[in-house]
């Protein structure tokens, strides 16, 4: 069995970070100020009361997603759904296949739960593409849990339909489910892509308003399951959260009603600010990466190796941030997003240069 892991130390890292004025770190879209929506008191029910499995919010994220809402868990925040799915998933001692590289407080919480945790590779040089082949290669008959993330953490990376089928097929046939991360999926916005949970029961996928609405002050997280699953979700997060804040369920339903307002301005900012990024990389011979097609962050290498040495100075002279590529198991590289205002991304990018330039 692993050794038990009892924090996400990346979290901690991430949380108490100074603010950075020009922060090519952050994983998401700016804030939608929920001051833009048609509030009134009486649509939030402040009557002090909880309520349980709240249907309206669930019958919202269900038709939001071809989901009936016997499938929808809800959670605080993808993080909790994906801590949440992974409990009611695993027991201590099984083994968990795992993504190389990947987002940390997932392999912490794996570790947390006791599961003996295996990797399978995505490859740079391949884009970091999801390769059946790999998982494949990993798989074991003992092997009760993939996990993935698509879009893929940290690189952005899209895994389509077939390939994730091809995995499921594969993880089935060990008697394995697949867990997929999908909090990203939303920002691949020319892919008219579905939530897994569409290619059979052996999916579970969780996913929240945040990385790409802006709103991740609602925490308002999902898990699509099974019923039966979905069922056995409730009753364990009744040991954790028991339910959510009701004015935040509130807000969240009405963010849905109103989804197409929030997310207006959001496919041509990610459009511009990938254009400018897949310049910025173009230009630069001591970076090498993929160019950016969908989602909000990128996974470079810099040829300089461990780019701790960059961070700070980026840091300590250029108010400027971005995520040491240590916390995703590969130090030579960090992760970007481009989801700022264009031309904060701009200036950013210039500040990004002026560093490099300064480093053998």
């Amino acid at each position: 069995m692993s050794k038990r892991v009892m924090r996400s130390d990346y979290m901690h890292w991430a949380k108490n970070q100074p603010p950075a004025r020009f922060d090519l770190g952050s994983s998401e879209v700016p804030h939608y100020k929920l001051d833009r929506l048609p509030i009134t008191i009486a649509d939030l029910e402040l009557d002090g009361a909880s309520r349980h499995r709240y249907l309206p919010l669930r019958q919202a994220i269900g038709d939001k997603y071809g989901v009936a809402p016997d499938h929808v868990v809800t959670a605080d925040g993808t993080s909790m759904a994906n801590f949440l799915a992974l409990a009611t998933l695993i027991t201590p001692g099984d083994e968990v296949l795992i993504e190389h590289p990947v987002y940390e407080p997932l392999l912490a919480a794996a570790g947390f739960l006791g599961a003996r945790v295996k990797r399978f590779v995505r490859s740079p040089d391949e884009g970091f593409r999801l390769d059946p082949d790999a998982v494949a290669q990993a798989l074991t008959p003992a092997t009760r849990l993939v996990i993935i993330t698509n879009l893929h953490n940290p690189s952005g990376a899209y895994a389509d339909e077939a390939t994730l089928r091809e995995v499921g097929e594969l993880a089935a046939r060990v008697g394995a489910r697949v867990l997929v991360d999908e909090v990203y999926l939303d920002s691949a916005f020319d892919r008219s892509s579905r939530s897994a949970i569409h290619l059979g029961d052996h999916f579970i996928c969780t996913s929240s308003l945040t990385k790409v609405y802006g709103l991740s002050g609602l925490r308002c997280g999902w898990i699509f399951a099974a019923p039966p699953l979905a069922e056995a979700m409730w009753r364990l997060n009744e040991l954790f959260g028991v339910a959510q804040a009701h004015p935040a369920e509130r807000l969240s339903c009405i963010a849905f009603e109103r989804l197409s307002e929030v997310v207006a301005e959001t496919p041509a900012l990610l459009a511009r600010n990938r254009g400018l990024y897949n310049g910025f990389l173009e230009s630069r011979d001591d970076l090498a990466g993929t160019p950016m097609t969908d989602g909000i962050t990128t996974f470079p290498r810099w040829r300089g190796g461990d780019v701790e040495p960059l961070r700070a100075l980026l840091r300590a002279d250029y108010d400027t941030s971005v995520v040491p590529g240590r916390w995703f198991e590969m130090p030579d590289r960090f992760r970007l997003g481009v989801g700022s205002p264009t031309e904060r991304l701009e200036e950013g990018l210039a500040r990004l240069g002026a560093a490099l330039d300064r480093l053998p």
